[in-house]
This record gives C-alpha cells, sequence and structure tokens, in this order.
C-alpha cells in the first residue's frame, strides 16, 4: 500500500502507519477493534497505540471498562510531521558544517590549474570574494587579463603588491624597477594572486605552457606574501639609494643564485 510505504519514508513504523491509518477510517477504536482492521497482532496493537499516543499522534481515552483512541485530524498530524522534520533538517545542516568545517581545516587544498582559462577564471573568483584586502605580484600579460576584477575589487578592498611593465596600475602597488633580470627575455614570468591571507593562486606567464596552483594553505600564503613584500622592501630601499645599491643587489643575485 503506497500510503504505508510513504508514511514509513517519514520516519513511521508499518504498524504506526496501520494503526493511524484504521483509527482515521474508525475515527474512534478500541485496540482490539483496530487490530482486526489493520491486521496488526494483538500481542503488537498496545505498544504500537501508545507509541503514536507518546508522538502525540493519537488520543488515549479512558473509560470504566475499556480504553479508546481517537487519531489527531490529517492537518494536525501533517503540520507535527512536517514540524518534526524540520527540526531534523536544520540540525543536520548544522551539524554536517560543523563537520566539514573541521575536515577543511584539517585538510589543506593544493590544486594544479593547466590552462589559461582556468587560471584566469580562479583569480577573478577570488577577486570578487575578497573582504578585506588583496597581495599580488603581477607582470603585464596577467595583469591585462583580470585588471577590470582588480578595479573592481579596489573599490571594497585594500590592494598592494608588485607589478611589472603595467601601464597604469592602481596608485596602491609598487611598480618594479627595470634591471637586467627583468629585462632579460628568458627570466620567468610569475604572477601571485593573494586574497585575505586565506585563498592564493600563484604560477607561471599564460603565455608560456599555462600551469598554476591554487591553495588555501596558510603557510604557502605566508610565504609568498612575505616574497612579495620583500621584493617591495628592496625595490624601494634601491630607489632610495639607487646609484648605490642597484649594482650591489645585482651582483647578490648573481652570487646566490650561481
Amino acid at each position: 500500500m503506497e500510503i504505508i510505504s510513504q508514511l514509513k519514508r517519514l520516519g513511521y513504523t508499518e504498524y504506526e502507519s496501520k494503526a493511524y491509518i484504521a483509527l482515521l477510517q474508525k475515527r474512534h477504536a478500541t485496540a482490539y477493534q483496530v487490530s482486526k482492521h489493520s491486521g496488526i497482532p494483538r500481542a503488537r496493537i498496545y505498544d504500537t497505540l501508545d507509541s503514536l499516543a507518546k508522538k502525540g499522534l493519537v488520543m488515549k481515552e479512558g473509560a470504566t471498562n475499556q480504553t479508546t483512541y481517537r487519531p489527531i485530524p490529517i492537518d494536525i498530524f501533517m503540520q507535527k510531521t512536517t514540524d518534526s522534520w524540520q527540526q531534523s533538517i536544520a540540525f543536520l545542516t548544522d551539524e554536517l558544517k560543523k563537520l566539514e568545517q573541521q575536515e577543511n581545516e584539517t585538510e589543506k587544498t593544493l590544486l594544479v590549474l593547466k590552462n589559461e582559462e582556468m587560471i584566469v577564471s580562479y583569480c577573478r573568483e577570488l577577486l570578487k570574494k575578497a573582504k578585506k584586502r588583496v597581495v599580488l605580484s603581477m607582470w603585464d600579460s596577467m595583469y591585462e587579463q583580470v585588471r577590470e576584477d582588480i578595479e573592481q575589487a579596489a573599490k571594497r578592498v585594500h590592494i598592494q603588491g608588485m607589478t611589472l611593465h603595467v601601464k597604469k596600475p592602481l596608485l596602491t602597488l609598487d611598480q618594479h624597477r627595470l634591471t637586467n633580470f627583468t629585462e632579460d627575455k628568458n627570466s620567468k614570468q610569475w604572477f601571485i594572486l593573494s586574497v585575505d591571507g586565506k585563498e592564493m593562486v600563484y604560477g607561471a606567464s599564460l603565455s608560456e605552457e599555462p600551469a598554476a596552483f591554487y591553495t588555501d594553505d596558510a603557510a604557502h600564503i605566508y610565504l609568498l606574501e612575505d616574497y612579495i613584500w620583500h621584493d617591495i622592501l628592496v625595490n624601494r630601499l634601491v630607489q632610495r639609494n639607487k646609484d648605490d645599491l642597484e649594482e650591489w643587489v645585482a651582483a647578490e643575485r648573481l652570487k646566490f643564485f650561481s
């Protein structure tokens, strides 16, 4: 019987479903009458009716010689069932989200992004999600891909970082000085985009073989944001003491990476 199947899906046992249906049809009956009408064994009928009474779906009426049972109206039955389900769903939603959050806190993500469209899409999505700050380091080729998104994000959050060969970047961004290293055609045009200190995309030039990484790992984010800050710091120091420091920085770089 389909109605019994549906009631079972709502959490009622087969005997509870049969007993409630029998009472709806009889409207007022003894346990014996419910048992006879529904086919529930007499050994189980009292437990079944008591269970329905505890759930507030059946009213138990005592008399001198016998006890009778009356079902609550269908509208009230459906409302009680709906309320119970909504409470269960609300509880499960909250608890499952807590479990998901705990899992996310322990398992960090590192995704490989392997085509230009996907890389640009991730960058744009991060810029849209930004709530507090954005830290970036970009050459012109990447900056132009997301310029509009950067400018929109700048209306909401503070953006800082470094650009290379970018025309008219945001005023809050430092512009990298021109050096033999930056002008070398073999130099890799890396980019870094960090949002709120929580998520990051970084990778190589999109004009070469596109390859980048997305991560929410705090260690990655800290190290690469710190790299950007040191790049900015060196540029500011050189600009203040250009004659003394430019050649020294170039020589030190050569020694370090050779």
